[in-house]
């Protein structure tokens, strides 16, 4: 059943053209749809999912990094982020995300979201609970006169002769499968990130396609390395509520207290021990007056736990660690100005789908940053793609339009046949998802899993070939062929960074070296590239826009 709505909802008829087209329904889409609607743009939003519901967000609900503008609280909070971030951070985009948060949350509770209130009287707004909040939010869209494509994944992105992103194509499940296709001024990408269908709950649209969609328009990315964040579920559970577990203990097969094990500064012992032995936890350390608060909580949490009998207070349950790449992760679309422009003329990203930098660091923005991220980039990337789309020259709704989607979808290969997406995503993941490969890495063992991903790339690129009546197997392709992208990206770029910073182990460079405090860039697709800093303004995608077009980009 829907926990938005019990009636089935008829699918929405596809505009022709809109000025901004957002792709993606959680919280950093209909924060984006609402901003370029309030500015009097035409505005449609195409989900995965039924926006609202789907997501990482509407299936648990996060922490938002909440800070009363109060004496140095602020800056306290910053100069922290700064340390833990290993000085990747920028000040003045933090300073910027929690001013806007702040004001988010006040509109939040102007639209009637319901807070908890303490016994003081005053309202808890540090968290948000994923079903009411995105049950708002699809609410305030609707009522702003967005057109709401739900279950219409994209496909790929449509570009003018400029090679200026113009629109979007996809598919239409409640439609049998019917291709979409929407010219727009101006796109945001509001995708998710990349978490390889590992399973963590809510987890599984998240395939990276808005990523591979953007590197064939030429998109970069940045922060790929630091993408390697795994959360803790019980290993007969989805849910990963990493906060939890700092009331555990840990200990191994045979019921030996794992040491090391404290939370958070520990887990790192905890998942080395995984690698040779099933690990357990307990949460014993949760005083008795608070174990009913946690339950109030997080009623989700206990779910699984209350279905298997377990009290996890006081009885040891087996944990799984559960990769959740670039989603709780750090790395995506480098954004190249304050107004979440991408390198690609016309195109815009916000939440998971960019890379969150310069607010997190090198380390995972969490449940709490990365919420605060949605909302605020997600605001910015919607504003400045409905000014784009208000100045595009005269005839830019009339221009031809060129498909720009490839791997898993037009394969180079004729009369070869290609590799199943079902094996694709096997093989990537057996590289991908265990700990020893991606979590402790080392220069040989990033190589040798770069030999077997460039070969899968290549017959992918070849012969994947999904029968296209079938909506899912396309769909299944083209995620397929994302997330096998994501991979390679991630692992070149940790290359790239021969050390330990934040959430990036090198086994072989265990240390952190204060000459690499820099980003990496990295992009391409048949052959991933990498590069320190940021690009030469004379080779800036934008500085190619001709006439009144690069004018405007520029400014």
């Amino acid at each position: 059943m829907s926990i938005v709505s019990r009636r089935r909802a008829t699918p929405a008829v596809v505009p022709g053209e809109v000025d901004v087209l957002v792709l993606g329904g959680g919280p950093a889409g209909t924060w984006a749809a609402l901003e370029a609607a309030t500015r009097g743009q035409r505005v449609a939003l195409a989900d995965k999912g039924y926006c609202g519901t789907s997501g990482s967000t509407a299936a648990a609900g996060n922490n938002l990094w909440y800070v009363p503008p109060v004496g140095s609280a602020r800056q306290d909070a910053i100069a922290a982020r700064e340390v833990a971030g290993g000085h990747l951070t920028e000040r003045q985009w933090m300073e910027r995300v929690l001013e806007r948060t702040w004001d988010a949350v006040q509109t939040l509770a102007d639209w009637g979201y319901p807070f908890p209130v303490a016994d003081n009287g005053e309202q808890r707004r540090n968290s948000l609970q994923g079903p009411e909040y995105m049950r708002l939010m699809r609410r305030r869209v609707r009522r702003a006169g967005v057109v709401i494509l739900d279950h219409s994944p994209a496909l790929e992105l449509l570009v003018d002769p400029d090679s200026v992103v113009t629109g979007a194509a996809g598919i239409q499940r409640q439609r049998a499968g019917t291709r979409w296709a929407v010219r727009a001024g101006a796109v945001v990408l509001a995708t998710g990130g990349c978490a390889f269908l590992s399973g963590a709950l809510g987890l599984n649209v998240d395939t990276g396609d808005g990523a591979l969609m953007a590197a064939e328009v030429g998109a970069e990315l940045s922060g790929m390395e630091f993408s390697c964040q795994y959360g803790i579920a019980p290993a007969f559970g989805a849910q990963t509520k990493g906060l939890m577990y700092q009331f555990a203990a840990f200990t191994d097969a045979e019921g030996a207290e794992l040491a090391g094990g404290l939370f958070p500064s520990g887990l790192l012992d905890v998942q080395r021990a995984a690698l040779r032995t099933q690990v357990y936890a307990r949460l014993e350390r949760a005083e008795p007056q608070i174990r009913q608060a946690m339950r109030w909580s997080q009623p989700n949490f206990f779910l699984p736990f209350d279905k298997m009998g377990i009290d996890p207070f006081t009885q040891r349950f087996p944990i799984r660690f559960v990769l959740e790449g670039t989603v709780r992760g750090t790395g995506g679309l480098r954004l190249v100005d304050d107004e979440c422009a991408t390198t690609v003329p016309g195109l815009f990203a916000a939440g998971d789908a960019a890379s969150r930098e310069p607010v997190t660091g090198a380390i995972s923005g969490g449940g709490s940053h990365n919420g605060s991220w949605a909302i605020s980039s997600g605001g910015w990337a919607g504003a400045a793609a409905a000014r784009f789309a208000a100045g595009r020259p005269t005839g830019w709704s009339t221009a031809p339009l060129r498909p720009a989607g490839g791997p898993g979808l037009r394969p180079r290969g004729h009369h070869i046949v290609g590799p199943r997406a079902d094996d694709v995503v096997a093989a990537l993941q057996s590289r991908v998802l265990p700990l020893e490969h991606n979590r402790f890495r080392t220069e040989q063992s990033l190589r040798d899993s770069l030999a077997v991903l460039d070969s899968l790339w290549s017959a992918v690129v070849d012969g994947l070939a999904p029968d296209s009546s079938d909506a899912h197997a396309v769909v299944r392709s083209r995620e397929a062929a994302a997330m096998l992208a994501h991979a390679r990206w991630m692992y070149r770029s940790a290359l790239s960074r021969p050390e330990t910073r934040g959430v990036q182990v090198r086994d072989d460079h265990p240390d952190t070296d204060p000459a690499l405090v820099h980003r990496i860039r990295v992009g391409g697709l048949d052959r991933v590239w990498t590069a320190v800093g940021e690009a030469r303004p004379d080779t800036h995608p934008q500085a190619r826009v001709p006439g009144a077009l690069a004018q405007m980009a520029a400014s």
